[in-house]
């Protein structure tokens, strides 16, 4: 693979990758005829984000096709690493003419080249590790409710919460009009904490469809990350969101950049019990009341392999295979387990919070292995 960025689509990617910074500590980069794609996810797999960069933002784009009957090449790198590059967008601006990218597989090296002002090449050779497809599992033509509003609204509305704010609440009222507010897990405690609220007229909006009633509750870190990237470039925001505990998707749509945003929701306990509506996944079948308290126990993968799930490989590194807890746990384990949050900073509390997971697409047919379905991890009581 490779691509050369001119101008001031250097400062682009540069925010695009702040961004993404803010999501997980591993940059995924798949070259494809469509683009090239950068996605993160989190440690918790509650927050997912992708970019994806036409052929038409880059001067040159060679996505290196992949041979007869292979699938496209694909790695990951350390953020910070790939975040050192681009850190001072500023200096960017100001001294880069142009980016050079270029894919060493042999070598097993992703080079980037600074070409600045007086004659100056920055060269950083950046280890990378192959690795599988990375992808959540959504779908915005499902969802209920759905509000376009330009960047720039939404980021004045969320300067009023302070920075060390985990999660925000929103939520539509009468004639149209659009809440944020910043959360609060005990109502008993309102009175000692302070509320604050914002509403928005439905004339703030480009286009409002909600129903009536509707809110949701989300990590506000990763939110902001993207409002600083779409506010910059001056791109309008779609919110596609439905009821509570069913994931919220951020999208921006421009003729060179796609961008989407999942970010899983605070379930509510009153419709905890009741069946999840289909967002274009598969059903899952209700764990027992023994698994009740592990999230995990009874996720399934999303994450497509090109070699490793047919062939048995070793699992990724980066998605940990889990084993559930057999039924004979004993008791003291498990109110000791429940007891440690085991929090991720920047995510809701695991208690009431359904997580995305992503994991391996194996082969159907293969040796003691179920054909596997695209589906959200659901708790069906609320309790992780």
């Amino acid at each position: 693979m490779k691509c050369v960025i001119a101008g001031g689509n250097v400062k682009v990617l540069g925010r695009a990758v702040h961004s993404l910074s803010r999501i997980g500590d591993e940059l995924y980069l798949e070259p494809t005829e469509k683009g090239l794609s950068l996605r993160a996810v989190n440690s918790s797999r509650s927050a997912f984000a992708s970019f994806l960069f036409a052929p038409l933002f880059f001067q040159l784009y060679e996505p290196g096709g992949p041979a007869p009957d292979t699938e496209h090449f694909r790695c990951k790198v350390h953020m910070k690493s790939f975040l050192g590059v681009f850190r001072s967008l500023p200096s960017l601006e100001k001294s880069v003419g142009k980016c050079l990218i270029l894919l060493k597989h042999r070598a097993s090296r992703l080079v980037l080249q600074l070409h600045c002002k007086y004659g100056v090449t920055k060269t950083h050779n950046l280890a990378f590790q192959e690795c599988e497809r990375l992808q959540a599992v959504f779908d915005t033509q499902s969802c209920s409710s759905r509000l376009c509003a330009p960047a720039r609204v939404l980021a004045d509305a969320v300067v009023h919460f302070p920075p060390t704010l985990a999660e925000v609440t929103l939520g539509t009222g009468p004639g149209g009009k659009i809440s944020l507010r910043n959360y609060v897990e005990d109502e008993a405690e309102l009175s000692k904490t302070m509320v604050t609220e914002l509403w928005l007229a439905e004339d703030e909006f480009q286009s409002v469809t909600v129903s009536p009633g509707s809110r949701i509750t989300f990590c506000l870190k990763e939110f902001r990350g993207l409002l600083t990237f779409a506010e910059a470039s001056n791109l309008l925001l779609t919110i596609h969101f439905d009821e509570p505990g069913r994931p919220v998707v951020f999208t921006l749509d421009d003729t060179v950049l796609e961008v989407h945003l999942v970010l899983a929701t605070l379930s509510d306990l009153e419709s905890s019990s009741l069946p999840p509506p289909t967002n274009g996944v598969s059903h899952l079948p209700t764990p027992a009341d023994d698994f009740a308290d592990d999230l995990e126990s009874y996720m399934v993968a999303l994450e497509s392999s090109a070699c490793e799930g047919a062939s048995g490989g070793p699992p990724s590194p980066t998605f940990p295979l889990r084993t559930p807890r057999t039924a004979q746990s004993d008791p003291e384990e498990q109110e000791e387990e429940e007891d440690e949050d085991g929090a991720v900073p920047g995510t809701p509390p695991h208690k009431k919070f359904r997580s995305l997971f992503f994991g391996s697409v194996l082969t159907p047919g293969g040796p003691g292995l179920a054909p596997t379905q695209e589906v959200l991890a659901e708790d069906s009581d609320g309790e992780c």
